[in-house]
């Protein structure tokens, strides 16, 4: 019988044999209050604490239950309860429950692709920083205006498209010259600027996470060309795409 359904008893049985081959070989399952404080430093935004926490390599970590035969699956299995876990987490802390939860959604598909526990490992440790950092912000950062927490939130899910200031000033009802002054005066820098850097940073990932050429790329985040993509990747990077993925 497939054992998607098997019938109640045999799950019961399988239980029972599993926590008596783990007592048997030592293996437990993490202890539910260390694990409760990790989130909670998260939540905190303590990024030394949590930086420490991660010296332990996310894939060698013991404790962990065994959620499929396949080593790398049953990790990703277990990145994907993280990325849930930090999610409601950093919610319950003030973050915007959308950026939240879509943040969780793009880490989640990217361990999709990954194909070995150091790439799983690695985009562990960069997933936990990234919601560490963020919370950080949140708590200890500079608040902005609501046109232009507006704005942030508008381009960070626009990366896609190619974005104008015009556009940002229609939708949040501003004069574009007045919002470009705002905007320059809050972030520290030109609408133009920041949108470039959120397209590199994103480009970074996708080099680093994913088999998407350069050209693919630059065409997924609306750059005009692949040149012009090279060329700024480079103005912010020091070196080329391909150079940068090695």
């Amino acid at each position: 019988m497939d054992n998607i359904h098997k019938p109640k008893e045999d799950i019961g049985t399988d239980l029972v044999y599993r926590e008596y081959v783990m007592r048997e070989e030592f293996v437990y399952h993490a202890p539910f209050n260390p694990e409760m404080e990790f989130y909670d430093l998260v939540k905190a935004g303590n990024i030394k604490k949590v930086e420490k926490s991660l010296k332990e390599d996310f894939c060698s970590k013991k404790g962990l239950g065994e959620l499929s035969k396949n080593k790398v699956q049953s990790f990703k299995y277990h990145f994907v309860i993280t990325a849930a876990q930090l999610s409601r987490h950093c919610i319950d802390g003030g973050m915007e429950h959308e950026r939240a939860y879509t943040l969780s959604d793009l880490y989640i598909n990217r361990v999709d692709e990954c194909s070995t526990l150091k790439q799983i490992s690695n985009l562990h440790r960069d997933m936990v920083l990234d919601y560490t950092r963020r919370m950080n912000q949140l708590k200890t950062g500079k608040t902005y205006s609501r046109h232009i927490a507006h704005c942030l939130d508008y381009i960070y899910n626009h990366l896609h498209e190619r974005i104008l200031v015009s556009e940002l000033a229609e939708v949040v009802g501003m004069n574009e010259n007045y919002l470009s002054r705002l905007f320059a005066k809050e972030v520290g820098m030109p609408i133009s600027r920041y949108v470039s850097a959120k397209k590199i940073e994103t480009a970074k990932n996708m080099l680093t996470y994913s088999e998407y050429t350069p050209a693919e790329i630059a065409n997924i985040l609306a750059f005009p060309s692949q040149s012009y993509f090279v060329k700024v990747f480079r103005e912010y990077e020091g070196v080329t795409p391909g150079k940068f993925r090695g």
